[in-house]
């Protein structure tokens, strides 16, 4: 009896982690677009601290990230437990969050001039070089910014994940969700140190003595920043197309729409099935552009009009 509950009790646990590998699966690409900008963002977060520190500062991001979600996912299985009903209307307010945060990136150069940007640049500069500055309160900034960033996103990972387990059992959301965390946090973090440290791999291979070693440290150091663009291209563009997706799902009448376009852009020959797949991808981004600009919009005059009444004598 004792071993034929053991074999049964195995038997479960298979089945359980079997459920939970295919829904981690299903919930890892649901936030792959955040994960993307969470990466291009922690990354430019650890910037302009020093060589040496570096990797330091990017193990006390994760230090704070793995807090953050000691955090979010027990909030995240309340949620699911007692107030189900909030998931959807927090997977829109999270939408709508990511499609301004990115409408906002895009608006950067137009609201701050050039010379701001190169003040605040050479503000960097001057605290990293300068030995009178405390580098250790410098340095706490910079990860507290950081944590604050991993938050925001943080949450909206563990709200898409959840998303995507509302038949699911109590247990397997224990699971999957302490698993999405888990890998989410090795997964960016580690890819981050790997970035920022990139420039100094390639530095180290130039002064090798094989000519293929220093060529490729050549071209590490010189791939190193475009890299680095290249992730906050795809971030901002990952949040328009996972916000803008959260928001016309929410939106049967838009969603119903998008599909119907898709399916007409189905019928075009020969390019028919690739149009089908892309359309929807393309119109969920569109709709985040939209969506982030009138969030801004709205978000503007709110600040002027309270600065305004802020103003007014008496």
């Amino acid at each position: 009896m004792a071993g034929s509950n053991l074999l049964t009790l195995i038997d479960d646990i298979a089945s359980l982690l079997d459920d939970v590998a295919a829904m981690t699966k299903v919930a890892t690409q649901k936030t792959a677009g955040v994960l993307g900008d969470d990466l291009a963002l922690n990354a430019q977060q650890v910037a302009g601290v020093t060589v040496d520190r570096e990797l330091p500062v990017v193990f006390a991001v994760a230090k704070g990230s793995l807090v953050n979600k000691a955090i979010l996912v027990p909030a995240a299985l309340a949620i699911s437990t007692f107030i189900p009903w909030a998931i959807i209307p927090l997977l829109m307010v999270g939408g709508a969050f990511l499609c301004f945060e990115g409408f906002e990136k895009l608006a950067h150069k137009f609201l701050h001039n050039k010379a701001e940007d190169e003040a605040h640049h050479g503000e960097l500069v001057k605290a990293v070089a300068d030995p009178a500055v405390d580098l250790v309160a410098f340095e706490k900034a910079k990860i507290q910014g950081a944590i604050r960033t991993d938050f925001i996103l943080s949450a909206e990972i563990v709200v898409i994940s959840l998303g995507t387990l509302v038949n699911a059992t109590f247990g397997q959301r224990v699971a999957v969700l302490i698993g999405i965390a888990i890998i989410m946090t090795v997964g960016v973090y580690g890819l981050v140190a790997g970035i920022v440290k990139l420039d100094d791999a390639g530095l180290y291979l130039t002064q090798k003595k094989g000519s293929f070693q220093r060529t490729l440290g050549r071209g590490l150091l010189v791939a190193s920043p475009y890299l680095m663009k290249g992730l906050s291209i795809a971030g901002t563009a990952a949040m328009f197309m996972v916000g803008g997706g959260i928001l016309t799902h929410g939106i049967p009448p838009l969603h119903h729409l998008i599909e119907g376009i898709a399916h007409g852009a189905g019928n075009v020959p020969g390019v028919g099935g690739v149009l089908q797949a892309v359309v929807p991808t393309i119109m969920d981004a569109l709709s985040g552009i939209v969506a982030g600009a009138l969030i801004l919009l709205a978000v503007m005059a709110g600040k002027r009009a309270y600065q305004a009444l802020r103003s007014k004598p008496g």
